[in-house]
């Protein structure tokens, strides 16, 4: 249900920093606490009975993707395919069918590969850098939305049809405010059918994530790594997954227009490697708060107060 060329980055990230991210990634780290069992049960069964790649959460993860995202953007892709093309294709005649055969395989594909890229990470104990592959995924989306490769990207993304992105330079020109242009998106039939299909797609999304959260803060061990309530803890993952990427493709598109790509884009990465990646971070302590595990698999759970089995955590390995 967006742009071809945003789908892959939706539901993966970035082909050429090889980072999941988008859909895949966020199923992963929301369901951390539930992966790291799943490892748990199968060595406990002491021969391999299941496969990793059988279990219920990456199979939803790719039904999720198959049954909504791909379906809608192809229909979108029929529907408008200068919207759905960023107008880079006027009509039928300018859309290779292979895109349609693309749109599909990019978002399933996509949620496959970031699902696998964060699940490993939650394995192995460092789920701050699988969350890292959610925001990298979102915020490559939002920049080639916002920026696009020219600068045009929310022109493009706000115009139902060529004369409509056209007339972006002419009311420029004239001085017309663009709020006119926004109106006339927002009363056009794509529009009409992104509400329509984005309550489906983005609804079971959330409901998806919230309820794997909440259900691994059940999990043993989760009452110790849950720092906040969990209204609040939901609210800080929506904003770490969401918010946090779209501020920052729009900070990056400014500087980009103020600085030029290189300076811009280098400014940019300093900026963000300073708010993600240090040990004190922003990002990295609110991320310690929301209670997504970040030991290793092989870690046992601390017994939950009253249950009645041993305390203490035996730590078996631990990355370095």
């Amino acid at each position: 249900m967006i742009p071809v060329q945003a789908a892959p980055l939706w539901a993966r990230g970035s082909p050429r920093t090889k980072s999941g991210g988008g859909i895949g990634a966020t199923f992963a780290v929301a369901a951390g606490r539930q992966l790291q069992w799943w490892e748990r049960s199968v060595r406990g069964e002491g021969v391999r009975t299941r496969s990793r790649a059988a279990h219920p959460y990456l199979a939803l993860t790719l039904l999720y993707a198959a049954l909504l995202p791909a379906p809608t953007g192809v229909y979108l892709l029929w529907q408008n395919p200068a919207w759905s093309t960023m107008h880079v294709a006027r009509d039928h005649d300018g859309v290779w069918a292979g895109f349609a055969l693309f749109y599909v395989a990019s978002v399933v594909v996509g949620a496959l590969l970031g699902f696998l890229a964060a699940r490993l990470f939650v394995l192995v104990g460092a789920g701050y850098w699988g969350y890292l592959q959610a925001v990298a995924g979102y915020f490559l989306l939002f920049f080639t939305l916002i920026h696009g490769w020219d600068g045009t990207g929310y022109e493009r993304l706000l115009s139902a049809d060529p004369q409509a992105f056209a007339g972006w330079s002419a009311d420029g020109a004239a001085g017309d405010p663009v709020i006119n242009r926004c109106l006339a998106f927002a009363t056009s039939g794509t529009f009409l059918a992104l509400l329509t299909f984005g309550t489906a797609v983005i609804g079971t999304m959330l409901l998806a994530e919230i309820g794997w959260l909440v259900e691994g803060w059940r999990l043993p061990g989760a009452a110790a790594d849950l720092k906040v309530p969990r209204v609040i803890a939901v609210a800080i993952a929506g904003m770490g997954v969401y918010a946090l990427p779209f501020a920052g493709a729009l900070g990056a598109s400014v500087l980009v227009r103020l600085l030029g790509w290189w300076a811009g884009a280098g400014l940019f990465a300093l900026l963000a490697g300073v708010v993600l990646l240090p040990a004190r971070s922003p990002v990295r302590t609110l991320y310690g708060l929301v209670g997504v595990p970040d030991r290793h698999w092989r870690v046992e759970p601390e017994a939950e107060p009253g249950s009645g089995s041993g305390s203490g955590v035996r730590r078996t390995s631990r990355p370095g």
